[in-house]
């Protein structure tokens, strides 16, 4: 059984907003962080935006920073991610990813693969210029 389950992606216009959407299944209670990451092509997987300490710390990569905001939604257990003012430097496939590792973050965010152990199956975003 998939534990997350992307949606949202698409084809948008250079300037516009996307909003993907993770579900995410009975991990979610134990699951300490929760991050987006993006990969297109000859290019490294990496992290975009996180969420960790509790939902109170938030991560964005500087390519992204004032762009794209991470939100968990408790009730619904779902993980968002608003893009707005996308570039075509933003087309990736997109992965949401969840972690259960007891490491506090306290010296760095988890925004690298190696920190998460639960990912989605990607979703694919192509902004047009």
């Amino acid at each position: 059984q998939t534990l997350l389950e992307e949606s949202g992606g698409g084809s948008v216009q250079a300037g516009g907003s996307l909003r993907l959407s993770c579900k995410l299944s009975g991990f979610a209670a134990t699951a300490r962080y929760m991050g987006w990451f993006r990969q297109s092509p000859g290019k490294a997987r990496e992290g975009v935006a996180a969420l960790f300490d509790r939902d109170s710390s938030q991560y964005y990569a500087d390519s992204v920073k004032g762009r794209f905001t991470i939100v968990h939604d408790d009730p619904e257990d779902t993980l968002y991610l608003q893009m707005n003012d996308l570039t075509a430097e933003d087309s990736a496939v997109y992965y949401c990813a969840a972690g259960v590792f007891s490491t506090s973050w306290s010296t760095r965010p988890p925004n690298t693969p190696g920190d998460y152990n639960y990912w989605g199956q990607g979703t694919q975003v192509i902004v047009s210029s």
